[in-house]
């Protein structure tokens, strides 16, 4: 994908066609950051930092799933189910160095698009989540996880800009 595929949120749309096209257009983003990658350089961190684009990719794989599968859909989804978080909090950043960068794509993409049906499942952004807030209690509304899902991207496209750029000089729109 390039950036000229990507498209761009309408200016003048309800709610929740200016939230998905945001989204839309921060997993484009990544997609960019990510394209034409091999393995050597998926695994490469800008450091200080020990994060990578391999262990980003999955990351925002399993934050689709957590987020919009997991806790708006109720659903428990593999390979995120059976793994040790209490052994490696971050397994989806530490695990990507064993995977291919096919796998990692496949992978981002497969959770996008379970996340998407799940989605366009919801008929309000008002709906509730199945699961509540391990912090307050409470529940989610639809509205509230694709606002957090657009921060989570606009922040790990920031960080994908930088390691992208320490990798071969590409530079993000």
């Amino acid at each position: 994908m390039d950036i000229e595929q990507r498209g761009f949120p309408p200016n003048n749309a309800d709610e929740r066609t200016t939230l998905l096209a945001f989204l839309d257009w921060h997993r484009n983003t990544f997609r960019i950051k990510i394209a034409g990658l091999d393995a050597r350089q998926l695994d490469t961190p800008h450091p200080p930092s020990d994060m990578t684009l391999g262990g980003m990719a999955k990351h925002l794989a399993y934050v689709e799933n957590w987020w919009v599968r997991r806790i708006m859909g109720g659903h428990d989804d593999e390979p995120w189910a059976s793994v040790d978080w209490e052994a490696d909090a971050d397994w989806d950043w530490h695990s990507a160095v064993h995977d291919t960068p096919a796998q990692l794509r496949d992978l981002f993409d497969a959770e996008v698009d379970k996340a998407d049906a799940v989605i366009a499942s919801i008929a309000s952004l008002d709906t509730e989540s199945k699961h509540t807030s391990g912090r307050t209690g409470g529940h989610f509304n639809l509205r509230w996880v694709l606002v957090h899902l657009v921060e989570e991207y606009a922040r790990h496209n920031g960080h994908a800009d930088l390691i992208r750029e320490s990798i071969d000089g590409a530079v993000g729109h």
